[in-house]
């Protein structure tokens, strides 16, 4: 990676609520115990439709701390598979813990490290990959299906940052396919995704509806979702939030380069706004920030979220249009412009410039 902090991000992997929880949003306890149930949502669209989600193996967190004889012979069945161990808590006011990419044996020495009280939460311990050959993140809404897909793990589009390539960003309107390269490959993995969602029966979506308030457009489930695809294991749906697809229920993105501007990207956050360039390195996030400056860097850590605070609108190299960053971007009603691949570098400390999230763009004044 770039720099230890972003070396350290793909460690911790700050979730989507605890970045909300820094600006005080005002649906993050919805959010939060939306997030901490996904899986059951996932787990009853397997029933109705058969979507495939990566699926847990339960315990109580109980189980782990007394090493009970169902946890110590799933532990020792599994002990040097790959896993994620969620610490998810029964009251959502708690903190969700998690760590992902260690062994089975490896994460319940993370467990005891804790420090918990055991009885406040329960246990997931869910399969994990080291090669994913694709990630998908993408909301379903009236106008269409809005999103990007990229090669390798998730992380890349939920943090906003790219081992190698960068995201293809795709929209449906129903009725054609538009993707921002052409990529044969991409397309027919996109288009196999999002059939899933695609519920034809009747009798299916009033089942979807009646046990999830599942609404849809054109037969698709509406939402927001993420997806991963490994050879290992296939296809999964990580998620799927409903509160999440309602924030981007008007959400209309372009795939088209734009021409002429002085830097251009995707729309993290729609809105305009002019304002003095200010480049902020990942390194020195103590500088002097002035209010209404223009922030640019190579991506929005959660360290910087009192600068997007203060910000008139951010610009970055790197990022995604449905990365967290650029959702609390959205939440605070800040223009944002990602994935420009050189703002660092074209832009300079000083210079004035007009930045024009609902087209992805940023000109000199």
């Amino acid at each position: 990676m770039a720099d230890e902090r972003q070396a350290e991000l793909y460690q911790t992997q700050k979730s989507l609520t605890e970045w909300l929880e820094d600006i005080h949003h005002k649906d993050v306890e919805s959010l939060r115990k939306e997030d901490n149930d996904k899986r059951e949502r996932l787990k009853a669209l397997k029933e109705i439709t058969g979507l495939p989600f990566d699926a847990p193996v339960k315990f109580e967190a109980t189980d782990l701390r007394g090493k009970t004889p169902q946890l110590v012979d799933y532990m020792t069945k599994h002990a040097d598979e790959l896993c994620a161990l969620r610490l998810i808590p029964k009251d959502h006011k708690l903190p969700k813990l998690r760590l992902r990419g260690e062994t089975v044996a490896g994460v319940y020495k993370w467990f005891q490290e804790q420090g918990i009280n055991a009885e406040d939460y329960r246990a997931e311990y869910i399969p994990h990959s080291d090669a994913y050959k694709w990630s998908t993140i993408f909301v379903i809404n009236k106008h269409g299906i809005h999103g990007e897909v990229i090669r390798g793990p998730h992380y890349q589009l939920t943090q906003g940052f790219f081992d190698e390539g960068k995201p293809i960003t795709f929209y449906f309107d129903f009725k054609d396919w538009h993707l921002s390269e052409d990529d044969e490959e991409a397309k027919k993995h996109v288009m196999a995704v999002t059939d899933y969602l695609n519920v034809k029966d009747k009798t299916k979506r009033e089942q979807i509806d009646k046990a999830l308030d599942g609404k849809f457009s054109k037969n698709y489930l509406m939402g927001y979702f993420e997806t991963v695809f490994s050879e290992e294991f296939g296809l999964w749906f990580v998620d799927y939030s409903q509160g999440l697809g309602k924030m981007y229920e008007d959400m209309i993105i372009r795939t088209e380069e734009s021409k002429g501007a002085l830097v251009s990207g995707q729309t993290g956050s729609p809105g305009k706004a002019k304002g003095i360039v200010q480049i902020v390195e990942p390194d020195n996030l103590d500088i002097d920030f002035a209010e209404g400056n223009i922030l640019v860097c190579s991506v929005t850590t959660p360290t910087f979220v009192p600068l997007m605070q203060k910000a008139a609108a951010i610009v970055t190299d790197q990022g995604g249009i449905l990365s967290h960053a650029a959702i609390v971007a959205r939440e605070l009603k800040k223009p944002c412009v990602v994935a420009t691949g050189n703002a660092t570098k074209i832009l300079k400390n000083g210079q004035i410039v007009s930045v024009d999230g609902d087209n992805g763009t940023v000109i000199a004044i």
